[in-house]
């Protein structure tokens, strides 16, 4: 992100897709509250170092390589986060002052953070606390995004033989370091979202997703024949 993109967000100041939180030399309490609403509402900028009067403090320059990389570490970590969003932060200078941006993309499921869901207003983020709300924002993110579609009788037995094995050998010479390689094949289809839970119908299984990447064309062709 250039100085010139950093000045418009300034500009803008706070609202439903923009977040500024204070961070001299530490993460904000409350930074995954936001990541968690912005992944479930519409995304956006989150601006470390510059307080909510739009006053630029900057972050400790000597600690902010450290800070990006504990944003990087606790957004794959499923206590924090879930399902988990790995999130890139990058540091700028801006007026001599170093920023840390995180860009907070719209995700297709929904996500808890410390067990609470929360979403996103004009006004900041909110806890959802009512079975409607909740409700609806499952409703909401199913009707957006097909790729959610759980089919509750696809099992591993219907995927193409050896096709996880070698998705996650590339995955591995791509990202060695990748906290996912670490993980079971129950664990990794759970975390990327290929298996997931619909908390409003009740439904769990493979999801559209995991039907087309790994499926038997045979497979495919029966569940979606269009």
């Amino acid at each position: 992100m250039d100085t010139l993109k950093i000045k418009n967000i300034l500009l803008q100041g706070e609202g439903q897709t923009i977040e500024f939180k204070k961070a001299k030399d530490e993460l904000p309490s409350n930074l995954f509250e936001t990541v968690c609403a912005f992944l479930n509402r519409n995304g956006g900028t989150i601006l470390l170092g510059v307080n909510d009067d739009k006053t630029i403090e900057g972050v400790n320059p000597l600690k902010a390589e450290a800070l990006c990389k504990n944003i990087t570490n606790l957004s794959n970590n499923t206590q924090k986060l879930f399902p988990t969003f790995l999130l890139d932060a990058k540091t700028i200078n801006y007026e001599g002052k170093i920023l840390i941006s995180v860009f907070v993309p719209i995700s297709s499921q929904v996500h808890t953070c410390n067990n609470k869901i929360f979403d996103r207003g004009q006004d900041g983020d909110f806890v959802l606390q009512s079975g409607e709300q909740i409700k609806n924002l499952y409703i909401r993110k199913s009707s957006l995004y097909s790729e959610n579609t759980i089919y509750p009788y696809l099992f591993e037995s219907d995927f193409e033989p050896g096709i996880v094995a070698r998705v996650r050998k590339i995955i591995k010479i791509q990202r060695p370091e990748h906290p996912w390689n670490e993980l079971t094949d129950k664990e990794f289809y759970r975390i990327s979202g290929l298996y997931r839970k619909d908390m409003a119908s009740g439904l769990e299984g493979f999801t559209m997703t995991a039907l087309l990447l790994f499926g038997k064309p045979e497979t495919i062709g029966s569940a979606l024949p269009h």
